[in-house]
């Protein structure tokens, strides 16, 4: 049976928050330029030389520390933490873009260390570069248009992630990462230093080279996460079938299903797999060439 695209696991937006209302002024440096029609939330502190333009959103004890920039329809949550040389919301590095109005919407605690940059969307699909929560970005790591990252992901100093990659909640890519457009990364991955990922990584892999290959399970992020063993054991044997044994997919899911193996998390990783197949080049979501 064909399988259609896999929808991203949603982000775990955390509930309503039962903090009191705070009516602490804003702190904006006075060597700030701040456009007056921006929405800067309470308690934000904003430091010398950011620059916030217009349709900027900026929630509640989120900090801007310094030579911070803020370009076209930004929204930006609470409790962030920006730091020095990072640009939000600039035009798509896209040449086929044309000028119209996209968006970048950024979620609570994430930490944006310094020249991070993360471009605003193309037209090309929903318009909005999504960033979720308590995400980490170190120092210059690059996220281009139509980018959606999900919560809990750590990215390393120096990654580039092209258009349109999709990352889903607590993957960890390491420094120097660089990820071709319409790649997907699958939840609880871990990409090596210094990797060219060209195809989507299935969930709960280790992948690492040039090109990127799953190398083994993720079994230190899936410990930390609490995965019980007996999934763990499961996802290993998926790993182990599909790219050790090779024996295909639909074997695969013959021989797991009659070993009992057939857990929701090995269901996802052999639909991922699925997906990967089918789409052009590996990457499941990659738009199709037009038939001549």
């Amino acid at each position: 049976m064909k399988r259609t695209d896999v929808e991203i696991l949603p982000f775990k937006n955390s509930p309503d928050s039962d903090r009191p209302v705070d009516t602490t002024p804003p702190n904006i440096s006075p060597l700030a330029c701040v456009d007056p029609a921006a929405e800067i939330g309470a308690g934000v502190e904003i430091g010398p030389f950011c620059v916030v333009g217009p349709k900027a959103k900026i929630g509640r004890g989120t900090k801007l520390i310094n030579n911070v920039t803020i370009l076209g329809d930004v929204t930006i949550g609470e409790d962030n933490i920006v730091s020095p040389g990072a640009v939000i919301g600039g035009a798509p590095q896209d040449i086929s873009y044309r000028g119209t109005e996209t968006k970048v919407i950024i979620g609570d605690r994430n930490t944006i260390r310094e020249c991070v940059t993360i471009n605003r969307a193309s037209e090309k699909e929903q318009g909005v570069t999504t960033i979720g929560s308590d995400c980490y970005f170190m120092g210059c790591v690059h996220i281009a248009h139509d980018c959606l990252i999900s919560d809990n992901i750590i990215i390393g100093h120096g990654s580039m992630l092209g258009g349109h990659v999709h990352v889903e909640h607590h993957a960890t890519l390491s420094g120097s990462v660089a990820i071709v457009h319409f790649a997907s990364i699958g939840s609880y991955t871990f990409i090596g230093a210094a990797t060219r990922v060209l195809q989507d990584v299935a969930p709960f892999m280790l992948a690492d080279g040039s090109p990127a290959r799953p190398r083994c399970v993720n079994i230190v992020g899936l410990r930390r996460n609490n995965f019980r063993q007996e999934v763990i054991d499961a996802i290993n044997e998926a790993y182990r079938l599909m790219y050790r044994a090779r024996v295909g997919l639909a074997n695969c899911e013959e021989i797991l299903s009659s070993k009992g193996e057939m857990l929701p998390e090995v269901r996802l990783f052999l639909d991922r797999v699925a997906v990967s197949q089918e789409g052009r080049h590996g990457r499941g979501r990659e738009p199709r060439r037009k038939a001549a």
